[in-house]
């Protein structure tokens, strides 16, 4: 069986990696494109807001690699900053950006689901009124736990790091589509994201679903994928290693990547 990794192509790259190394056969087909803005002003008027600021709550890998990106020459992070994760791969986008431990904020490494509402239960326990709260995210976004501050006393801003776009699969990736289509008995699709999902739906809108395989990420996920009319939906911790496991669990089990 042959995974598909939808996220945007950067994660995916490493997520392939991974998964390979793990003995899958594993394939990148990004279905959500990642850009810069156009106008970087934004994001610089922020990083000079940051001395001050309690807490920037990151959404995503892409949130911290285009927030530290478009970092202004000279500028560097707080130290009394912390910064917010909402699961394993943005936490380590955060370290690889250069903070520590002690200044990343994020839920435990075995919470069952990796979202707003468990990086809210690791910051429920501090007084949050009056402290200035940022969100780095793209041009939109879910504003739960924004919600969630500003009823506590934060003073929550948001800032638009990057723009999200409908992928062009080139010929190999039109190609994997196809292949997938065609034999749903041979592919596993991947998805972190609904928006990926859409764009798949977008893509082959005419496709049949219901013999195809799909393991997602959060709950809300899961649900748009059902919703879609896959046949069979997993619900999984974003790590490749238990997608490794679910998957070399089958019956028969799944072929390792070719050498």
């Amino acid at each position: 069986m042959r995974v598909i990794v939808t996220r945007p192509s950067a994660q995916a790259a490493d997520w392939v990696a991974q998964l390979q190394a793990l003995g899958l056969d594993a394939v990148a087909l990004p279905l959500i494109g990642i850009a810069p803005l156009a106008d970087p002003a934004p994001v610089h008027a922020a990083w000079q807001r940051l001395p001050g600021t309690a807490l920037v709550v990151f959404v995503s890998p892409n949130a911290v690699a285009q927030f530290f990106a478009a970092r202004p020459a000279g500028a560097a992070w707080p130290v009394d900053t912390l910064a917010g994760s909402t699961g394993p791969g943005t936490s380590a986008a955060l370290r690889a950006a250069g903070l520590g431990a002690g200044q990343v904020v994020e839920p435990p490494a075995d919470a069952g689901v990796f979202d707003s509402e468990a990086l809210w239960a690791c910051l429920a326990p501090e007084r949050w009124a009056g402290r200035r709260v940022l969100v780095v995210r793209g041009e939109d976004g879910r504003d739960w736990l924004a919600q969630v501050l500003r009823e506590q006393g934060a003073e929550v801003d948001f800032v638009a790091a990057y723009r999200r776009e409908v992928p062009r699969p080139d010929a190999a990736g039109q190609a994997l589509l196809d292949a997938a289509i065609q034999d749903p008995g041979a592919h596993c699709w991947l998805f972190s994201s609904s928006e990926a999902l859409q764009h798949l739906r977008a893509l082959r809108p005419a496709a049949d679903w219901s013999a195809a395989r799909a393991i997602a990420s959060h709950p809300r996920i899961a649900q748009a994928v059902r919703a879609a009319g896959f046949g069979r939906v997993d619900e999984l911790p974003p790590r490749p290693r238990a997608v490794a496991e679910a998957l070399q669990s089958m019956s028969p089990p799944i072929q390792s990547a070719p050498l």
